[in-house]
């Protein structure tokens, strides 16, 4: 039996650019499921960027509503809702935003900071998450002396050594050729057939399907198109 671990209902996201009303998200409903690998795409200006924020909540719906193993979202005090984007999701992005002037584990430890951990529980699980995402040599490294692989894997580092229960990933190879676009690919896999909830959104249907047991297509902020794909289901 598939487990509904988070989920939308008619989720809307307008805001006024002049005059105009942009439907960033409109009326978008949709369930991940526990363990589940699931793909967004489409291309710029779709609302796959916004609809992520939403799911983060770092942004707030116009109308409909967002639940979190039932919880709805909007329900949440601030402090609860800090709470959930820090404990229970992990997010990487495009741009890999490290803090140029500490080292990979210091951006990895960092992560941990503002739950509390104290700090050789940070310092010991940052290090084991580089040593399994093959960072083990470059630890002491700042951003400018890694490689773009290196710099997102450093990003996946400090978004899973949290221990999340969702991985929201926006376009987490945009900016990495094609070699180190499949050692993401691989990386995401694995930690999804450890369990790891994935929800990943690209322009990329080929990287998509290379990963996702399931596709949304959007297109000018609705969701039109699902679709199978070939990678891991669900756990059922």
């Amino acid at each position: 039996m598939q487990r509904n671990f988070l989920t939308t209902e008619r989720v809307c996201r307008y805001y006024r650019r002049g005059t105009h009303v942009v439907r960033a998200v409109d009326d978008v409903t949709f369930t991940l499921h526990k363990g589940e690998f699931l793909g967004i795409v489409g291309a710029s200006g779709s609302g796959k960027s916004t609809l992520l924020n939403l799911l983060a909540g770092i942004d707030t719906a116009t109308s409909g509503r967002i639940f979190f193993e039932k919880i709805p979202l909007d329900a949440l005090a601030r402090r609860k809702l800090a709470v959930y984007r820090a404990r229970r999701i992990g997010m990487i992005f495009q741009s890999f935003n490290l803090l140029p002037h500490h080292t990979a584990l210091g951006n990895v430890e960092l992560a941990l900071y503002f739950n509390n951990t104290p700090h050789r529980e940070r310092k010991k699980r940052a290090i084991e998450i580089l040593e399994r995402l093959g960072l083990s040599d470059r630890i002491d490294h700042k951003p400018a002396d890694l490689s773009g692989g290196e710099q997102q894997r450093v990003a996946i580092a400090r978004a899973l050594v949290k221990k999340p229960e969702i991985l929201l990933a926006d376009e987490p190879t945009g900016n990495l050729d094609r070699e180190n676009t499949g050692q993401i690919a691989e990386l995401l896999t694995e930690f999804n057939h450890d369990g790891l909830a994935v929800i990943i959104v690209t322009h990329d249907i080929e990287l998509a399907s290379r990963c996702a047991g399931r596709i949304l297509k959007m297109h000018y902020g609705r969701i039109v198109e699902e679709i199978s794909g070939p990678g891991k289901e669900g756990n059922l």
